[in-house]
């Protein structure tokens, strides 16, 4: 077995989540930063890394590091990867995204052409070829500048891995799927706990909770890009992988997860998405606004990620709004409730301080992650629901 390094990027403020998912597949970290992970792994890592992560982005194969201050430098680092380890004869390659924060380098356009000169240059070299007709197979290199250092990175994703494949509708501001895995994961809930979102939109949360709570892995029905490097990755470790997230599931699971929404037709999509997603015997999506949110039961956790007020026509609605979930919370008073949001005067207008506050980028949308905190539920209790 080779060993390779990986990198996975993911929301700013929830690296901890998404180190602690590589460490629970049984990979070694190599190094945390802001907005991504990178680890350590062998030919398998390529496909589990893609099937069961939930808060990753996607999967980066690293396949450099290095300074360069001037075009001259980039171009020669660039030349010295050893390309023809990764890309055959026929292989299609691109760099597909760079960015640069604090360095020299910044013209994303002047980077990806002068990498692709390089890379043909090399490649020229070692397969003894003046023209590359680039029929095969894919691969899109990612690149970021960070105070002149370049990494570098072969997509082995393709498609985002928040694209899970069952959200066919969407609300006017969804969240990510990987993001709603992450502030599931970053909460105590298990699935034991009646969990409730009461701004569900296209069902995100509640369906993310679902899979977590049956153990179904997010990238079971969908592809990837390095599926296609036979060359890599032997096909057997993709149907190893596979019949790993199937035999993991937890088919006799039960749940309490409950979805709602004010906007009826986005109920009408949470349940489609839900049934798309195989989960929907799980949960329970009704239409209803939150000034109607109530419950027998105690213990519960909410999870939910209201409108922020971000246009301009929304703002004088926002008050009136968190003053309603303020209003809910207060009567569900042994609860746990975690909101996202950018509205700056959340805590002001829902009456009541955060026990936690966490910052959370959301695409370049600086969120907070406001902690609400409910009593433990009592020992015998929780020893009665695990039974």
């Amino acid at each position: 077995m080779n060993r390779y390094e990986f990198i996975a990027p993911c929301h700013f403020g929830m690296e901890a989540v998404l180190k602690r998912e590589i460490v629970d597949l049984g990979y070694e970290i190599v190094q945390v930063d802001d907005g991504r992970v990178t680890f350590a792994g062998d030919e398998s890592a390529f496909c589990r890394a893609n099937i069961f992560l939930r808060t990753a982005e996607r999967v980066l194969l690293k396949v450099a590091k290095f300074k360069a201050e001037t075009f001259d430098e980039l171009f020669e680092g660039t030349k010295a990867v050893p390309w023809e380890n990764y890309i055959p004869v026929d292989g299609k390659f691109w760099v597909a995204k760079a960015t640069s924060i604090k360095s020299k380098l910044f013209s994303p356009s002047d980077i990806q052409s002068i990498m692709k000169k390089a890379m043909v240059e090399r490649l020229k070299d070692m397969y003894k070829a003046n023209w590359f007709e680039e029929t095969g197979n894919s691969y899109p290199i990612r690149v970021t500048f960070l105070k002149d250092e370049i990494t570098i990175g072969i997509d082995t994703s393709g498609e985002s891995l928040h694209r899970r494949g069952y959200r066919k509708l969407t609300s006017k501001a969804p969240i990510t799927e990987t993001l709603a895995a992450a502030l599931i994961l970053l909460s105590p809930w298990n699935k034991d706990r009646i969990l409730v979102d009461p701004f569900c939109g296209s069902g995100t949360i509640p369906i993310e909770a679902a899979l977590i709570g049956a153990n179904i892995a997010p990238g079971m029905n969908r592809s990837f890009i390095a599926e296609d490097w036979t060359d890599m990755i032997p096909k057997k470790c993709w149907y190893e992988a596979i019949q790993e997230a199937n035999d993991v599931i937890r088919h006799d699971v039960e749940m309490n997860i409950q979805g709602y929404d004010i906007d009826g037709e986005i109920v009408k999509a949470a349940r489609e998405n839900a049934q798309m997603a195989e989960v929907d015997q799980y949960i329970h999506f009704q239409q209803r606004a939150v000034k109607d949110l109530s419950n027998p039961k105690k213990y519960g956790f909410i999870i939910t990620n209201p409108p922020y007020g971000e246009r301009l026509e929304e703002k004088s609605m926002m008050p009136p709004l968190y003053k309603e979930i303020g209003q809910a919370f207060k009567n569900l008073d042994t609860w746990s409730k975690f909101v996202i949001t950018s509205y700056e005067d959340a805590e002001k207008y829902i009456g009541c301080k955060a026990d936690k506050n966490r910052k959370i980028y959301n695409g370049m949308l600086k969120t907070y992650l406001y902690q609400f905190m409910g009593p433990r539920p009592p020992k015998r209790r929780i020893d009665e629901e695990r039974s």
